[in-house]
């Protein structure tokens, strides 16, 4: 699956971000010490979210409940041809804006910024919000 080189190439080119192996094979990608994401080498996607994210995105069908701990916060995607990473993507990248936003002297502005780029709707929105300092 060349293809999830694509994934490794864009998700370990953005800020803050660390490329590590994973315990169950595959690279797991970190925003400091917090793990964003990983991808098996089969081309499964494995993000964590904060409970709430994860709840709404399996509620409009963007990933599945994970196959080990489906009762959590992580969520799986799989990737099954070259198309589906621009999702995969997409999807680490929420994850990734939970740490950026909490890191950026502007969150406010690079939420903004983000949400337009992903197309994210209202509902993520307010729920990413929750994560920009002095927000409770």
């Amino acid at each position: 699956m060349n293809y999830l080189n694509r994934l490794e190439d864009e998700v370990s080119a953005w800020p803050n971000v660390s490329v590590h192996p994973h315990r169950f094979g595959g690279k797991e990608f970190r925003f400091g010490k917090a793990e964003i994401g990983h991808v098996h080498r089969d081309g499964t996607v494995d993000i964590p979210f904060p409970r709430p994210v994860r709840d709404a995105l399996l509620e409009e069908g963007q990933a599945e409940e994970h196959r080990w701990v489906p009762d959590s916060g992580w969520t799986t995607f799989r990737v099954r041809r070259e198309a589906d990473i621009v999702h995969a993507i997409g999807l680490m990248r929420i994850s990734y804006l939970r740490y950026a936003l909490k890191a950026a002297s502007d969150p406010h502005h690079l939420l903004k910024q983000e949400s337009e780029s992903l197309h994210l709707s209202p509902r993520f929105i307010s729920l990413l919000e929750k994560f920009t300092p002095g927000v409770a």
